[in-house]
């Protein structure tokens, strides 16, 4: 078991700390070895992640038979699988080639929704989970199982191996500009450290052209080898940059860029505004696949080892949905589970050992707008916590600056009593210069295509 799958219950603790307490908490965990940090299967990742750049097209495949068949036996333990795979005539037991994955039923989000507990495997314990939850990228939250000491690792392992294409290396300085609340004030302070991984966090819930001095000052101090960002809030920190007539007085390694899409036009405007290559990749709270930008393409390469992908028919745009299976999560596996992410596809073969795409199709960068002008990233606000768990759906509707409505479709487990936690939550996030009303709805706005939207909005501006 590792150090840090054990001490996950109290992040939230170190993250409310004073800055003196978590530094010097976190210093004193950073000096731990990794290995006891993050485990034994950390290692087993780290290595597993190196070697298989080097792998023939027949290792790759008998390692992905193997592992299938031990995603598919842990499936069946659980009532759901079972139920659903003696609907199809499979038998996990007997499964021994690619082509056979093809026979079994396909998952969706909503399965997640309604059977999250007859999808776990009752051979492991509650303490050999973890709960994690997301609201999804497309207005769906949803709630899973990790397994413990496993799925954690391997993901710190396949990053670092990802990033390290760039220049990375375990250690290195960073400046993170994601997800982290460092204060629910629209004046509050922007940034604090993370002695535990030597990382500057700093907010983008308050870059503002007002406030971008305070920015530079504190990169120019800490002086980062990378920036961990939002490819949106990234490119805002450029245009304002720019704007402004600032620059930083040190250089990057790399631009380390996940969560949102990537364009090839504002990935080359990065690299040439910052004078760094960029690392883009695409994954998901779910752990079920990873794909990176390759050491010398731009396109995305799914590791053959993280989980396997395949993708749906293509739509009228010739766009592909990412389909994926998880390896090692034995706790609960994701069959077949659809993503609902749509990837363009490439004829570049990746060496015949992965899956290549040439991108992720999303939507474009979506922000609630404060009454001070602050942009909200609703990548941000989807962070991983529990505020929507037991909603079938969630949208936000803004008309004004600072006024935000959000709508909120119940589910079988949704509790009203947990209405003003959410409340608490979201105004966390989005700050005092919000007003937030909660709207409960039979179901939320929908696109043409029948897709949730995350956001809808009137025409709502903001100086950067």
């Amino acid at each position: 078991m590792s150090l840090e799958d054990t001490l996950y219950p109290l992040l939230k603790l170190y993250e409310a700390a004073p800055q003196p307490v978590k530094s010097l908490a976190g210093r004193a965990y950073r000096a731990i070895p990794a290995k006891l940090r993050y485990g034994s299967a950390y290692t087993r990742f780290q290595n597993e992640a190196r070697e298989v750049e080097m792998w023939d097209v027949e290792t790759v495949r008998r390692y992905q038979v193997a592992a299938l068949r031990e995603s598919l036996i842990a499936a069946s333990k659980a009532p759901f699988y079972a139920e659903r795979f003696a609907a199809c005539g499979v038998d996990p037991a007997k499964f021994e080639s690619l082509e056979q994955l093809a026979d079994y039923p396909l998952l969706t989000k909503q399965d997640l929704l309604l059977h999250r507990e007859q999808m776990v495997n009752p051979e492991f314990a509650a303490k050999q989970r973890i709960y994690i939850t997301t609201g999804g990228s497309s207005g769906v939250p949803v709630g899973f199982y990790l397994h413990k000491g496993v799925s954690r690792p391997k993901e710190q392992a396949y990053l670092e191996a990802q990033w390290s294409r760039r220049g990375y290396r375990v250690g290195d300085r960073v400046a993170v500009i994601r997800g982290g609340v460092t204060s629910s004030k629209a004046r509050g302070g922007i940034s604090y450290y993370d002695a535990t991984r030597n990382w500057l966090i700093l907010s983008s819930y308050h870059l503002t052209p007002e406030r971008l001095p305070e920015y530079v000052a504190a990169l120019n101090q800490f002086r980062p080898q990378h920036l961990h960002a939002y490819p949106s809030a990234a490119l805002m920190l450029a245009r304002g940059l720019a704007q402004a007539g600032l620059k930083l007085d040190f250089p990057l390694t790399s631009l380390l860029c996940g969560s949102e899409k990537l364009t090839p036009e504002s990935q080359q405007h990065l690299e040439e505004f910052f004078g760094a290559r960029v690392c883009h990749w695409y994954g998901h709270s779910e752990r079920v696949v990873l794909a990176a930008q390759g050491r010398t393409s731009n396109h995305l390469h799914f590791w053959p080892t993280y989980g396997f992908v395949e993708f749906g028919e293509a739509n009228a745009d010739g766009h592909r949905e990412i389909i994926g299976t998880s390896f090692h999560n034995h706790v609960m596996p994701l069959i077949r589970y659809r993503t609902g992410d749509l990837a363009k596809m490439t004829n570049d073969e990746g060496g015949m050992t992965s899956a290549v795409v040439s991108e992720v199709v999303g939507r474009d960068y979506e922000f609630l707008i404060s009454a001070t002008g602050r942009r909200i990233s609703l990548t941000a606000i989807n962070m991983h916590d529990n505020i929507f768990d037991g909603l079938l759906a969630v949208q936000f509707f803004q008309e004004r600056p600072g006024e935000v409505e959000c709508r909120f479709q119940p589910g079988p487990q949704w509790q009203s009593s947990r209405a003003e936690a959410m409340r608490a939550g979201l105004l966390k996030k989005l700050g005092d210069d919000f007003t937030l009303t909660l709207r409960e709805v039979q179901e939320v706005e929908k696109t043409s295509a029948g897709k949730h939207k995350w956001i809808s909005t009137a025409r709502v501006h903001s100086s950067l």
